[in-house]
């Protein structure tokens, strides 16, 4: 997973796909993956280099992560 951002977007890279979204977004971005993996957990690891890549990113831009978030 490749995390790349601006001032105003961040953008997500994987093998087969890419999408953009404002920084408002990282949160729930965050939040998605965390539950999706919750929710499929036969899906192993396929979601840790995003929720990792995407925590890395929100500790670089001093985001908070809001308690629901944390799953």
């Amino acid at each position: 997973m490749k995390i790349t951002y601006t001032e105003s977007t961040f953008t997500m890279s994987g093998t087969h796909w890419a999408g953009t979204y404002p920084i408002e977004e990282l949160t729930d971005q965050l939040a998605f993956y965390r539950r999706m993996r919750a929710d499929f957990p036969k899906s192993g690891t396929a979601y840790n280099a995003s929720i990792e890549g995407l925590e890395a990113l929100a500790l670089k831009l001093g985001v908070q992560i809001p308690m629901e978030a944390n799953l």
